[in-house]
């Protein structure tokens, strides 16, 4: 559904996006990951042919992004970041809307509204000004105008931030089952590493416009070579630590410090003995932050979310 071939993008002398190449099958969900700046947002804007790529080519649902942009268009489905329905409309009225401006037969617009207020479970409130529903709900409708026209990409820009941990689930119980049930490949980004871990078949982690590690989240995980064990200290005799032969990597965050440690239990022990005075210590098997620390230098923080795609595009134009 979506393949990139030296994908670049540059703004002036800034290198936003660098020879990217991605793939992304049919029915795939994939989540892009990376700190502010890495160019997740450039990326999309290019798949979503907001945004001309400076060189390298892409094409979406087979379309090339450069050459047949219309078909592009037609082929995809966005969410984004920042409300984009309209406040003063119906809930009804917004999704009828969407359908005429997509050309939808009345009768196919009709019966795709009907099935997917249901499914978000807005029918109730059909009728209701948009402006008086609270932002779970506003999510909700957004999705599923993402979803009239049956789009073979949606593109999903942070769509669960700053709602409540029962709307979250909410909103990805409705798009994991549309996606399983229409083959909807899915492209997202999310500073909710639970969300990518547990929801996308594949993470990319991007670093300075480039991908540095894409595959499963397990196998991302495997790559650390063991289990995690977190220390708090102010310091660690970290050349003392390396040296055992056990240990993987040491990564610091402030006072706290992470060891990728083949057989942590068997070795804890000692690993305290060497690292002398610490506040606390744990053990755990590692995260996807792990495995984002470990490629990036830093930790994935859910209150660092940039500004959204739409923000972002109108910013370039």
């Amino acid at each position: 559904m979506i393949e990139t071939a030296e994908l670049t993008r540059r703004y002036g002398e800034q290198l936003a996006v660098d020879r990217l190449n991605l793939t992304v099958a049919e029915g795939e969900r994939c989540a892009l990951l990376g700190p502010n700046g890495a160019g997740k947002s450039t990326t999309i804007l290019m798949l979503t042919t907001l945004l001309r790529p400076t060189s390298g080519t892409a094409a979406v649902a087979g379309f090339d992004i450069r050459r047949d942009p219309a078909r592009v268009r037609r082929s995809i489905g966005v969410v984004f970041q920042e409300p984009s329905s309209d406040d003063t409309l119906t809930g009804y009225e917004n999704l009828r809307l969407h359908g005429m401006l997509y050309g939808m037969p009345t009768a196919l617009r009709e019966d795709r509204i009907r099935e997917l207020l249901e499914l978000v479970e807005l029918t109730a409130r059909r009728d209701d000004v948009v402006k008086h529903y609270s932002g779970g709900m506003r999510r909700r409708l957004e999705i599923a105008r993402g979803l009239m026209h049956r789009p073979k990409v949606l593109f999903l820009d942070e769509p669960t931030l700053g709602l409540d941990p029962q709307s979250r689930e909410h909103i990805w119980g409705y798009i994991d089952r549309l996606a399983r049930e229409h083959r909807i490949s899915l492209i997202l980004t999310t500073h909710y590493m639970e969300e990518a871990e547990r929801l996308c078949d594949r993470v990319a982690i991007i670093d300075a416009g480039r991908i540095i590690a894409y595959d499963a989240p397990d196998r991302l995980k495997r790559l650390m070579g063991g289990d995690v064990v977190s220390l708090v200290a102010a310091e660690l005799p970290v050349e003392r630590l390396r040296a055992l032969p056990y240990v993987q990597t040491i990564e610091r965050d402030g006072g706290a410090w992470s060891l990728t440690v083949t057989d942590a239990g068997a070795h804890l022990a000692e690993i305290l003995a060497t690292a002398g005075p610490v506040t606390s210590a744990a053990v755990r098997s590692p995260t996807l932050n792990d495995v984002f620390m470990h490629f990036t230098g830093r930790v994935m923080r859910e209150d660092a979310a940039e500004g959204g795609w739409a923000e972002r595009s109108m910013r370039y134009r």
